[in-house]
């Protein structure tokens, strides 16, 4: 009986972690939704510190796979990487700037795509895309005129929005996991037998 319950009070607490994490990107998202330039900038400097990070790392894989075929490939990826990541950090509004007009021409694209998709193939979910094509259509417009000043909050809104649902996610997996482990706990105490049951001898043995 210690072994379960040792195993579900370990995983009860993980689950906790996970919610509390979650509670923690929660909190994030929301300050991120109020102070949506402040980050804007955070996001591009996670970014651009991602990137260099990666391209270190990327590089030193190249260099202990030096003499085969794949060498001058990851080392001139590493370079790439590490460059973008140098000029992400020292240089945060132009990549916001940058990235968001990326966005807005992505938004633009996807919707007139969805748009005349929907109309020339006009399947059993028509006005669903249409629906959402001229979303996309509308979204990107707006940052489009907005430029530059749309790079403010366009990005950091939709990373705030990540960190947000990101959270309620994992806040869902732990309260959900916490529940279970405890289903499971209670099962296994109802259906074990009682330690101190005493052992009563056959009928034969007693005549």
């Amino acid at each position: 009986m210690n072994e379960p319950t040792a195993e579900g009070r370990k995983l009860s607490r993980s689950f906790g972690w996970l919610a509390l994490l979650g509670t923690l990107l929660v909190i994030a998202g929301v300050i991120g939704l109020v102070y949506t330039g402040v980050a804007t900038l955070t996001s591009m400097l996670l970014f651009g510190w991602l990137l260099l990070v990666g391209g270190l790392v990327g590089l030193l894989h190249a260099i202990e796979s030096r003499g085969t075929s794949y060498f001058w490939l990851g080392v001139v990826v590493a370079a790439l990487n590490i460059a973008a990541g140098v000029v992400v950090i020292k240089h945060p509004e132009g990549t916001a700037e940058a990235l968001t007009m990326f966005a807005a021409l992505l938004f633009l694209t996807g919707g007139v795509f969805r748009l005349v998709g929907s109309v020339v193939v006009r399947g059993p979910q028509m006005g669903w895309t249409l629906l959402q094509g001229a979303f996309g259509l509308l979204l990107g417009l707006l940052v489009l005129f907005d430029w530059p000043h749309s790079s403010l909050y366009v990005l950091g809104c939709f990373f705030s929005l990540a960190l947000l649902f990101d959270g309620l996610g994992l806040i869902a997996i732990g309260i959900g996991g916490r529940r279970i482990v405890s289903m499971v706990s209670e099962r296994l105490d109802e259906t074990a037998p009682a330690e101190d049951e005493p052992i009563t001898a056959p009928e034969d043995e007693q005549k």
